[in-house]
């Protein structure tokens, strides 16, 4: 199994418990990841976020495996077509 199609076979709920692990550096039983640990479940998650959840995000890595940057203008085009935004005004806060 090449390294695309174990990321494509990784269940939600596994990828949820490897980015719990990447969050906290410690594994679910409490050991700490080595440094190899950490980079490998790292590249999981990232892979993960970029082929299977294709996130949205301002700074993500694409399917390609680079960096992708959205500009300010494109974030606010996402953000006005959101309407799951909530907004306050001062007074209540």
């Amino acid at each position: 199994m090449d390294f695309k199609a174990l990321v494509l076979a990784m269940s939600p709920e596994t990828y949820q418990s490897l980015l719990d692990t990447v969050a906290t550096g410690r594994w679910a039983d409490g050991v700490a990841l080595s440094d190899s640990q950490k980079a490998h479940t790292l590249q999981l998650v990232m892979a993960y976020q970029a082929y299977v959840l294709k996130s949205t995000e301002p700074y993500t890595i694409g399917a390609d495996g680079e960096m992708v940057i959205k500009s300010k203008a494109e974030m606010k085009k996402q953000f006005s077509q959101d309407s799951s935004i909530a907004r306050f005004a001062h007074d209540d806060l």
